[in-house]
């Protein structure tokens, strides 16, 4: 079982901001690496303290915990934060170096290394058709990115040494204590362009065309924005290469309108059809099918193809398709036809006589949001 992060830090859950920042900074220097060199159990200690750290210093997250406990935070809870367990020390100096006053204690440099660079990421959008979202898609596109130019070279920045910070070491009441920034010739990664050949940027990249392959799964939504990890802009160096962001542009479809994972279809019949009944052929997204009409059918009867619609981008299902009726009446009629329908009105079998069962326009609308 998980322990309490009141435990961890030693305070109780009355503690204020204060406090609890107190008992973080506290713990964080006596399991500080550089007090507890290639110690793992003070390593874990160190990380335990700065992930409690983490959830009780956000008033949000703390009102979360103090709620429902650790489950807040499972399964993506935390909202993007809560927990330390997949990442290493530079990630924790990184977001809490303020308090140590940089990040490093003593006198052993804390082994956090050069800062890696990353890449810009770069966005562009792609256009899909309703069958294409029901079903899924790789989508190649080209894309010009940013590449290390071959020919490059680097050497080690004369200035932080390769170790991409700028340390001062102070005397407080505590030990000695260093503060460290990143460097501000090589932008923290430790190294200069030694060389590099005609046509590259000063950082040594180039601009060439790569086309990237897009899986795109299906059930996406028009304005939903995809990531596809390391097909942005290389950094230059040892660096991390930026993200592709993928915008999803949904192309309208000549028949078919979509209402989440549901889709509507607009179906017109005669009137004939309409008191005789008919089997008429209509589109869905995976091809036309072939749906019989009842005779006596009601204009703005909704007929409803269960798992015609849309795949749940989450796994759950398809939608429906709505095959919305609407029988049409003709707006010009010859001698022969006035004259039947003239003689019909007054028949009792064309008089209006809505079932129980028939049910109102509001009441349709109500059903297809239920």
């Amino acid at each position: 079982m998980k322990e309490d992060f009141y435990d961890i830090l030693g305070i109780s859950k009355s503690a204020t901001a204060a406090e609890i920042k107190k008992a973080y900074r506290k713990k964080a220097i006596e399991f500080h690496p550089d007090k507890n060199p290639g110690n793992t159990e003070a390593e874990e200690q160190f990380k335990k303290a700065a992930e409690a750290y983490e959830i009780l210093s956000d008033a949000d997250k703390k009102a979360r915990y103090d709620q429902y406990g650790h489950q807040a935070f499972e399964n993506g809870g935390a909202g993007g934060g809560g927990g330390f367990g997949g990442m290493n020390m530079d990630d924790i100096f990184s977001q809490f170096g303020d308090i140590f006053g940089g990040g490093g204690f003593g006198g052993g440099g804390g082994g956090r290394g050069p800062h890696r660079v990353k890449g810009s990421n770069l966005r562009i959008r792609v256009k899909l058709t309703l069958e294409e979202i029901a079903e899924g898609v790789e989508k190649k596109i080209k894309v010009k990115r940013k590449k290390q130019a071959k020919g490059t070279t680097y050497k080690t920045c004369g200035t932080c040494n390769g170790s991409g910070q700028v340390v001062r070491i102070t005397n407080t009441i505590l030990g000695r204590m260093q503060t460290a920034a990143p460097c501000n010739v090589c932008g923290g990664a430790g190294q200069q362009i030694n060389q590099k050949p005609a046509g590259a940027d000063a950082q040594g990249l180039i601009t060439e065309e790569e086309t990237v392959s897009i899986q795109i799964p299906a059930g996406v939504q028009d304005g939903m924005q995809l990531k596809v990890s390391g097909k942005g802009n290389e950094a230059p160096g040892n660096g991390i290469s930026g993200d592709l962001l993928v915008a999803i542009e949904e192309l309208d479809h000549d028949k078919l309108q979509r209402e989440g994972d549901n889709l509507h279809y607009d179906l017109y019949i005669s009137i004939c059809d309409a008191v005789l009944g008919a089997s008429k052929e209509i589109d869905t997204v995976s091809g036309k099918v072939r749906i019989k009409i009842e005779e006596g059918v009601q204009s703005g009867k909704i007929l409803r193809l269960r798992g015609k619609g849309i795949p749940s981008l989450n796994g759950y299902g398809k939608g429906d398709l709505l095959v919305h009726v609407n029988v049409w009446t003709p707006k010009t009629l010859n001698k022969e036809q006035r004259e039947f329908f003239e003689k019909m009105q007054e028949d009792s079998h064309f008089e209006p006589s809505p079932e129980k069962n028939d049910k109102s326009f509001f009441e349709k609308v109500k059903d297809m949001f239920s």
